[in-house]
């Protein structure tokens, strides 16, 4: 099985992501898919490299990564962008969650579950 996604490259560096990002938006959050890339709106506005930098934030709180290993490489003026991501390659979830977890249990539910996209 190949270890690549429709939303990302490897490259040696880490992964450039694919983000399709609208700005101007009420608030900041990534929402979903659009296409190939990763749907993020962001409340900043297209002035400045202010979105640029908005998505660039968001991505790295989202993935949990340091905003220094976040990088802007194409798409500065256009809604559709890639940043590379430095760093260890994103680890593929395993075939099944782990048996010891509470929310695997019948009848039991977990307070906190991190998305899964």
């Amino acid at each position: 099985m190949s270890d690549t996604s429709d939303l990302y490259d490897d490259c040696p560096e880490g992964i450039v992501l694919r983000v399709h990002v609208q700005p101007g938006a009420g608030r900041s959050a990534v929402v979903g898919r659009h296409g190939d890339a990763l749907k993020v709106r962001v409340a900043a506005p297209p002035v400045e490299g202010r979105a640029n930098e908005a998505t660039r934030a968001l991505l790295a709180e989202a993935l949990a990564v340091p905003e220094a290993d976040v990088e802007l490489t194409s798409g500065q003026s256009s809604r559709t962008k890639r940043f590379r991501l430095k760093g260890p390659r994103p680890r593929r979830p395993a075939a099944g969650p782990p048996a010891d977890r509470p929310a695997d249990r019948p009848g039991h539910m977990s307070r906190s579950r991190a998305p899964r996209w």
